[in-house]
């Protein structure tokens, strides 16, 4: 037996975790339709996600090893370029990066 960490975000700002007991050698598919909560969440066939191992992403017939941890991701919702135009919209104000000094115009 390997033991395998799934998460997954449903909707934004809800992350859900759940260890995994899979035979060694099982693929992410098997893994992912023996998780009753995953499936019961998915409104998506398997086929059309996209899973990923610690960040990469990788076909449904990769097979796990002990510690893996699976990710599945969400389609963007907003281009992250907008999203920061609308932050600063609403904060009235420039964002300024930590990594970057002011001018001594600002």
């Amino acid at each position: 037996m390997a033991r395998v960490e799934l998460v997954w975000s449903p909707q934004a700002g809800d992350v859900q975790q759940r260890w995994l007991d899979v035979e060694e050698g099982s693929t992410l598919e098997s893994a992912l339709r023996g998780c009753a909560d995953f499936m019961a969440a998915q409104g998506e066939p398997l086929a059309q996600l996209r899973v990923g191992i610690w960040g990469r992403v990788r076909p449904l017939s990769t097979p796990l090893r002990e510690r893996d941890r699976i990710e599945v991701y969400r389609p963007l919702t907003v281009d992250p370029k907008e999203a920061r135009r609308l932050r600063y919209a609403k904060r009235g104000e420039r964002i300024v990066s930590r990594h970057r000094p002011r001018s001594r115009s600002e």
